[in-house]
C-alpha cells in the first residue's frame, strides 16, 4: 500500500522521488518497504528516540516516553523497531522555530527530543532506556547519530544544514554503529535515512551509503500518525487508528508485511499523540489477529516484495539472498525479466569486491558509475566476463562452472540453475 497521500510529511513526495525516479537495479542494498506475505504480521517503527522526558501531557506519573511505549508493547506481546538517534547536541548553535511548523525544533538542524533539551534524547543519553529495548527483544535501527539529513533538503526545510559528501555520512552512521556495538554488544542490520533523503552530493545515494554499512534501508508503507497537529490530542490520537480501521474493514488482510511508521517524540506542537494512540492500534491489530514483529523478523519471514513464500523455488531464493545480490533496490526480484550481464556480475561478484570497485572508480573519475561496474569489472578482471559487455545487455550464455545447462536466460532460469 502507497503512503495515504494527506499524511504525507512536507516535502516528502520531493524526497521520495530521489529513489523513485531512478530505473531499479540490482543492489545488495534492497529499500524494504514492505514484504509479500499472506501471514498477518505487521512491523511498527518509531523514528527518532530514545527520548527521556515525559509525555505531553503526562498523564504516567513522568515516566520516560520511550519507557511508556515498551510498557504498551510489552502488554500486547508486540515487538517495536526503535529507529535511533545518537544525540544531537553537537547541533549548535541554533534557534527555536515556530510551534506547529515543520523547523518547530530548530532551523538549522533538528534537535531531539526537543531544542535545548538535547540531553534528553538518543542513544547517548539514555543507556539504560536502549539496554531495555534491546534486552526485551526489540530492534535497534540506525537513523544516524546527528540526525542531519544526507542532502539538501527541499522546501520547507531549505534552510537547514546538511551532510556534505559520502565520507560525512558515512563518519556518521558508523559513529552510531560503532556506539551501538561497543556500549551495547547490539549490531545494527538496517539504516533509515533522516527525513528520507537520499541524495547524496556528488552523484550518490543513501544506496551507496548502506551497501558499504552492509545495511538494508527500514522505508515504510503506511503512516500511524498525523504529520501534521490536529486541534486536539486526542483527534490526534484518533487519526492514528482510524485510517487503519478503515483499511482493514474493507481487507482484513491488507496490513500482511507492511512497516507501519511512529515517532518516538514529540509533534509540532509538543504533544505525543502516540503514547495515548498506541495502544489503539495494538488493540485493534490484536482484534484482526496480526503479531507486531520487528522488521528484522519480518523480512526473515518473508525477504521480498513481489515474491512470496508460495513461490516456486521460494527456498532457494531466500538462501541466495543472504550472500548474494539478486533484488532489485525496490526488493522485487522481478523473475521473469530476462537477465542482464550486469545482474549476473552482481550474482557472480564478492560484495566487498563489487562496492568498494565502485565506489573508488566514482572517487578516482569524479563521475556517475553504472551500479553494476564494481561487479563487472571484477567478473572481467577474473576473466568470467568480458569488459566490452554491455551491463544492461541481455545475457546470451553462462560462464558453465557456475551454472547448470538450461533453456533461456531469464532471471527466474539463471538462479534456479546457479550453483554455488
Amino acid at each position: 500500500m502507497a503512503w495515504n497521500r494527506k499524511e504525507i510529511r512536507p516535502g516528502q513526495v520531493v524526497r521520495e522521488r530521489v529513489l523513485s525516479a531512478k530505473k531499479p537495479y540490482v543492489s545488495y542494498t534492497r529499500r524494504i518497504t514492505r514484504v509479500k506475505t499472506d501471514q498477518r504480521l505487521v512491523t511498527i517503527a518509531f523514528d527518532d528516540g530514545p527520548v527521556d522526558l515525559p509525555a505531553s501531557p503526562d498523564k504516567f506519573s513522568g515516566r520516560a516516553l520511550t519507557d511508556i511505549l515498551l510498557d504498551t508493547l510489552r502488554e500486547y506481546g508486540a515487538l517495536g523497531t526503535f529507529c535511533m538517534v545518537g544525540d544531537t547536541g553537537e547541533n549548535y548553535p541554533d534557534a527555536v522555530g515556530r510551534a506547529g511548523r515543520p523547523r518547530w525544533n530548530g532551523l538549522r538542524f533538528d534537535h531531539y527530543p526537543d531544542i535545548n533539551q538535547d540531553e534528553r534524547g538518543g542513544v547517548v543519553n539514555n543507556p539504560e532506556i536502549v539496554g531495555r529495548i534491546l534486552a526485551e527483544g526489540h530492534q535497534a535501527v540506525n537513523h544516524s547519530y546527528r540526525h542531519i539529513p544526507f542532502g539538501r533538503l527541499p522546501f520547507p526545510y531549505g534552510k537547514r544544514a546538511c551532510l556534505g559528501n559520502l565520507e560525512q555520512v558515512m563518519a556518521d552512521l558508523a559513529r552510531l554503529h560503532g556506539l551501538l556495538e561497543e556500549k551495547h554488544g547490539y549490531t545494527m542490520t538496517m539504516g533509515r535515512p533522516p527525513w528520507y533523503m537520499d541524495r547524496i552530493s556528488g552523484g550518490y545515494t543513501s544506496l551507496d551509503a548502506f551497501d558499504q554499512m552492509e545495511y538494508l534501508y527500514l522505508a515504510g508503507s503506511f503512516r500511524g500518525e498525523s504529520s501534521q497537529p490536529l486541534e486536539s490530542l486526542q483527534a490526534e490520537a484518533d487519526a492514528m487508528v482510524m485510517p487503519m480501521g478503515k483499511v482493514l474493514a474493507a481487507n482484513p488482510d491488507a496490513l500482511c508485511g507492511q512497516i507501519i511508521c511512529q515517532r518516538d517524540g514529540y509533534n509540532t506542537v509538543r504533544r505525543t499523540p502516540v503514547v495515548f494512540g498506541l495502544r489503539k492500534q495494538l488493540d485493534l491489530l490484536q482484534r484482526y489477529g496480526y503479531r507486531v514483529v520487528t522488521a528484522q523478523q519480518l523480512v526473515e519471514s518473508s525477504p521480498f516484495a513481489d515474491v512470496g513464500p508460495g513461490e516456486p523455488g521460494f527456498n532457494k531464493l531466500v538462501w541466495l539472498q543472504k550472500t548474494r545480490a539478486i533484488a532489485y533496490w525496490d526488493n522485487c526480484l522481478r523473475l521473469d525479466a530476462p537477465m542482464t550481464w550486469g545482474e549476473l556480475a552482481m550474482l557472480l561478484a564478492p560484495r566487498k569486491e563489487a562496492v568498494h570497485r565502485r565506489i573508488q572508480q566514482i572517487r578516482e573519475t569524479g563521475k556517475s558509475q553504472h551500479p553494476h561496474w564494481g561487479a563487472m569489472d571484477w567478473c572481467a578482471e577474473q576473466g568470467i566476463l568480458k569488459y566490452a559487455m554491455d551491463p544492461d545487455g541481455p545475457v546470451k550464455s553462462l560462464p558453465m562452472e557456475f551454472f547448470d545447462p538450461i533453456q533461456g536466460y531469464t532471471r527466474r532460469q539463471v538462479y534456479e540453475a546457479f550453483r554455488d
